[in-house]
Parts: structure tokens; sequence; C-alpha cells
């Protein structure tokens, strides 16, 4: 097994387990949701939702395209739940006891943009900084091969 499907597992369980807890324990996530956010209750459970259809779409093994289109979904998510970490870490520095700490949302905050890539990475929606490119990436885009798409930049 290699490391990418390593770690894709890794993310299956992570994301999986993450999305169980949005929709069946939310109010852990809407204590950390920032009040611009409207219709916060929906927008957990969407976000649960989306994080167990993320997991699917990395756990099945029948097409490589669905596979990397959920690690850019999984990507997309990580970037858009940000701003709740940042409020999460705001309130809790806020607090006369910190709440969690530095200790745990400095490494969040440095882990979000690592979730980022990873997602990418571990479904093959891209190879950086690893080099080359892979079938993986080629499928996102279709089957065409890389002349035929140069014929096409020329006309």
């Amino acid at each position: 097994m290699t490391a990418r499907t390593v770690l894709r597992w890794v993310l299956v369980v992570f994301y999986a387990l993450a999305g169980v807890l949005h929709v069946m324990i939310p109010k852990p996530f809407l204590t950390i949701t920032p009040d611009w956010v409207p219709f916060p209750g929906t927008v957990i459970l969407l976000t649960g939702l989306a994080e167990l259809a993320g997991a699917t779409a990395l756990a099945q093994g029948w097409s490589l395209r669905l596979r990397a289109w959920g690690g850019i979904g999984l990507a997309a998510y990580a970037v858009c739940v940000f701003p709740a970490n940042i409020n999460h870490f705001a309130m809790d520095m806020g607090r006369a006891d910190h709440g969690l700490g530095l200790a745990y949302h400095v490494p969040r905050m440095f882990a979000q943009p690592l979730l980022v890539w990873l997602a990418l990475w571990c479904s093959g929606a891209i190879d950086w900084p690893f080099g080359g490119r892979s079938i993986r990436t080629g499928s996102i885009r279709g089957s065409r091969s890389s002349s035929s798409r140069s014929a096409d930049r020329a006309r």
C-alpha cells in the first residue's frame, strides 16, 4: 500500500467521523460557528453531509475521476470552514482560562492548509510537489491525450 493510499484512508476515517459528529451532535459545532453564518443549524447539517459525501468519494474504488472530485470538494470544504476555526481560536483566547489554548489552536491553524493539500493529493487531483502528470489528474479533464489538447490550443 502506498503512502497516498494510506493517507487517503486516514482522511476517509477522519471526514466520515467528523461528518457523523456534525450530523448527530451538532451543538459543539454550533458554538464555534461565527455569528454572521445564516441558518447555522442547517449549515452544520450540510457540512456534515458534505464531509460524508467527500469521505465516500475518497473511499470508493470504481472511479478515479469521482475520487479526484471528492478530494476537490473536501479541499473546498476545508477552506470554507476555516472562518469557524478562526472564530473558535478567538473565542478561546478571549476566555479567562484560554479554553483549549495555543497548544491546540496554533497547530490547528497550520493543519487547515495541510488538509486542503492532503485532500487534493490523496484523491489524485494533484501530484504536487512530487511532480509529473498523473493518470488521475488527466482523468478529471477527460481521456483526451495531451497531444490532442495541444492541437486544440494551436487552433
